[in-house]
């Protein structure tokens, strides 16, 4: 007997005599026989329409089934989620006839199962009217539809009586706006309304594809209710602020009327409509902030709607508007809830490269890209005084007088324009997030290869007012002729002539970078290619090149690029294949790793000591949604009051029509590996406890410790590593300090000091003994330049500064450690 036939016959018929049959043929787990009864069994060798037949068996399974028929199903179940089943015509008939005997055995039925059935069948479609009909019937004498998109698509299977049924009790006291939504539904083609109950799906594991938008957002009936939905909402917000309608706290619309408003507004946001910014400058604080003096909100479940649909299908209008919001908000835990989410959206937004370098120029100065201004600068005259808004890395608000700058706002000007200074600290706000965005999608578009047209680069990128402080201090690449790139860094006007150094000298040369940079822009038609530089696609001489010229300049880029790190596919990570155990067998602070996935756009769920708490694997979609990158992690233990986990193994998967499969690493895209692989080791990195100076419990902790506090260096420690090796003879403390391998050596005038360029940490000579430094910075720290942000470097070299001067100490606790050996 088959694999497929034993499974049926578990599923329906003789549990126990089939499961010991397939047992002691040994097809669980890979073809090795049970050790224990709890083992999967290996579906791997099951077809996908094999798979859709055991899955229709597996509904028909009761709560009251065999240990083992509950078995197996689960193990199917779980087949489901990571493949997608296809079905034969007959399996899909009696998949809709095992969902009329669920809803009459247990009062409800996922509808989206037999939906998906039928779409995807391998023959005709069969005749499913008589049970559509029947679960139809069955819903519509039910009080509340939890699935109402599935219903109607279930409805247009039953025939046009049981659709017109099923838009009148759904469109019963819902109000106009779902009412709408539900006619527009019905008129859609059966493909359109199946593809829109994918939305109903109610499963952690299953979530709507962009697929399920895009159609709507092709269908020029669901196109326009979405416009006027949301219109609706607007003026209800206004007439809520005019008094015309009485204001109720969270009362503004109804749980249906904000799913129907969150649907609409993203198939605007896919279709990036242009009246949509317009519309959230009334809508989003209408929702947001009371009419009254009230600190709640009109409708706070409408906000995060919103926030949620930017999550999706994010704009750069959007996301400045929830941020500028965020600041009027009189609710004390929505800001905290909204900074949360807006780093889902900025990492969404980062991977939306079609619109997100997208920014207004806001009156603001145009600068030419040759132009010697700095930055975009912003004028307004308020009497005698005049209000100056300057933008560099962030936007500023200041006061002159007859050209002199003044400390703060006028007396005058507070009394007599206070509308004025309301409105310029606003821009300031709006403005910073618009930079804080563009920040972000600028690195995030690595991972796409995001490319532009090199007018509209110089044009809108580095001419911008706005966004030109920012992109002329990155290095991208323009392509002047076919497959040959030219890089340039704008705030220099210098570039490598084509992306190598002929005869360039060697490391140990005391060459200056700026004598190899060919200093001019390339001469190249607006049509041609424009994107980013990475390390990864360069040659290790252009890469020294940029770093030189980056601390020669003293240019701090936006995010860390010349330096950045690069991570490439290693022997032992060719061996396991799928996996990688790079950065596993660490023992780190979760909850600071925990945020440290929300800050970076990945996923997880919270771990801790309670069922199913144990273990997870965070994720990340990158590549325009293409390829996820998953980090298994478990949590440990308790440390006092901290939690601990450990860390685990890093794995691919592609995105194959609209399901994930496993990759190989090889497989992986170099640039999405490294990037990944990037994040991974910033997780680590910040919150192992080996970075942790303080740490004193003991135990198989402590021995983690202590192995892992000095260890090789991983790739962002070789970058401090590759800094320093530049920056420290600018240092007033250059003449007592060495690198040493791992270490920066410091020569002070009591001991001499070695600081781990990975964790920071110190040991002290000639014993080796550690010295434990709590960090804090000392005044001047910021003084020293860095061609990037990094906070292990600034601690690195904060303690070598404090050590440099060890005699001039005062701090008992360190001083009593350096002189107990010394």
């Amino acid at each position: 007997m088959s694999l497929v036939a034993r499974l049926m016959r578990v599923l329906t018929t003789d549990p126990e005599c089939a499961l010991e049959e397939h047992e002691g043929r040994g097809e669980l787990e890979g073809g090795r026989e049970l050790e224990e009864r709890d083992r999967r069994p290996d579906l791997s060798q099951v077809s996908d329409e094999e798979l859709g037949s055991l899955l229709v068996a597996a509904y028909r399974v009761g709560a009251s089934a065999p240990h083992a028929t509950t078995r197996v199903r689960f193990a199917v179940e779980h087949a489901a989620r990571e493949r997608q089943p296809r079905y034969t015509p007959d399996a899909c008939r009696r998949m809709f006839e095992a969902l009329v005997e669920k809803c009459e055995e247990h009062g409800w039925a996922d509808l989206t199962i037999g939906l998906d059935a039928l779409k995807h069948c391998t023959g005709p479609l069969p005749d499913v009217s008589q049970p559509a009909r029947a679960l139809v019937g069955f819903w519509l004498e039910k009080d509340t539809v939890r699935q109402p998109y599935a219903l109607l698509a279930v409805a247009g299977l039953a025939g046009d009586t049981a659709l017109r049924a099923a838009v009148e009790r759904l469109s019963r006291d819902v109000g106009p706006i779902v009412a709408d939504e539900f006619a527009v539904i019905a008129g859609l083609a059966p493909a359109d309304q199946t593809l829109l109950s994918e939305i109903d799906r109610d499963h952690r594991f299953v979530s709507p594809m962009a697929h399920a938008w895009r159609r709507s957002a092709d269908n020029p009936a669901y196109v326009a209710f979405a416009r006027r939905a949301l219109e609706a909402a607007a003026d209800r917000t206004d007439a809520i602020r005019a008094g015309e309608i009485p204001y109720r706290a969270d009362k503004a619309f109804t749980d249906r009327e904000i799913t129907s408003l969150g649907q609409a507004l993203r198939v605007a946001l896919m279709r990036d409509e242009p009246w949509l910014p317009q519309l959230f400058e009334r809508l989003l604080p209408g929702i947001a902030v009371a009419p009254t003096a009230a600190k709640t909100l009109p409708s706070q479940a409408l906000l995060y709607e919103v926030v949620r649909a930017a999550q999706d299908f994010p704009t750069p209008e959007l996301v400045t508007a929830i941020r500028t919001v965020r600041g009027t908000v009189r609710h004390a835990g929505v800001p905290k809830q909204l900074d949360k989410m807006l780093k889902k959206v900025d990492a969404a937004l980062a991977e939306r490269t079609d619109v997100a370098l997208r920014l207004p120029r806001l009156e603001f100065d145009t600068a030419s890209l040759s132009g010697s201004a700095p930055c975009g600068v912003l004028r307004r005259t308020a009497g005698d005084y005049q209000a100056v808004v300057t933008v560099t890395d962030t936007a500023t608000l200041t006061w002159e007088k007859d050209g002199r700058p003044l400390r703060g706002v006028p007396a005058p000007v507070r009394r007599d324009h206070a509308a004025l200074v309301k409105e310029l600290r606003d821009l300031v706000k709006r403005v910073n997030a618009q930079l804080v965005t563009l920040v972000r999608a600028l690195e995030g578009g690595f991972t796409v290869e995001a490319v532009h047209p090199y007018g509209w680069w110089r044009t809108e990128l580095a001419g911008h007012p706005l966004a030109r402080t920012l992109v002329r201090r990155l290095i991208w690449e323009i392509e002047v002729a076919p497959g040959e790139w030219r890089a340039v860094l704008p705030e220099t006007d210098e570039h490598v002539p084509d992306g190598h150094l002929p005869d360039a000298p060697s490391p140990d040369a005391h060459v200056p970078a700026a004598h190899l940079l060919d200093a001019r822009l390339p001469d190249a038609p607006d049509d041609a290619s424009v994107r980013l530089w990475h390390p990864l696609r360069s040659e290790p001489d252009t890469v020294r090149a940029w770093r030189d010229l980056l601390v020669e300049r003293r240019i701090r880029q936006p995010f860390k690029q010349a330096f950045r790190e690069i991570y490439l596919l290693t022997p032992a990570e060719e061996q396991t294949r799928v996996y990688s155990n790079r950065f596993a067998a660490h023992l780190v602070h979760y909850r600071k790793m925990f945020a440290l996935f929300r800050a970076r756009g990945w996923k997880s769920d919270l771990l801790g000591p309670w069922n199913d708490g144990d273990g997870d694997e965070a994720e990340r979609t990158m590549a325009a949604g293409e390829w996820r990158v998953r980090f298994f992690h478990t949590w440990a233990d308790w440390a006092g009051n901290d939690e601990l986990a450990s860390t685990d193994q890093v794995r691919f998967d592609r995105r194959v029509e609209g399901a994930w499969h496993e990759a190989p690493l090889a497989d992986v895209p170099p640039l999405v590996f490294s990037e990944a692989m990037r994040d991974v080791d910033l997780f680590v990195g910040v919150t192992s406890i080996a970075a942790d100076p303080d740490w004193t419990d003991g135990g198989l902790e402590r021995a983690y410790w202590e192995r892992a506090s000095f260890a090789e260096l991983t790739e962002s420690a070789e970058s401090r590593r590759d800094v320093l090796q530049r920056i420290l003879p600018r240092l007033k403390i250059a003449a007592r300090c060495t690198l040493d391998g791992r270490f920066l050596t410091v020569r002070g005038d009591l001991r001499t000091y070695k600081i781990h360029l990975g964790s920071a940490n110190i040991l002290m000579e000639p014993d080796d003994s550690y010295l434990c430094i709590v960090p804090a910075r000392r005044p001047g720290d910021g003084k020293v330049f860095l061609p990037f942000g990094d906070d292990r470097l600034s601690l690195i070299l904060s303690k070598a500064f404090l050590l440099a001067a060890d005699t001039e100490i005062t701090d008992k606790s360190i001083l009593t450690q350096i002189k107990r050996g010394a």
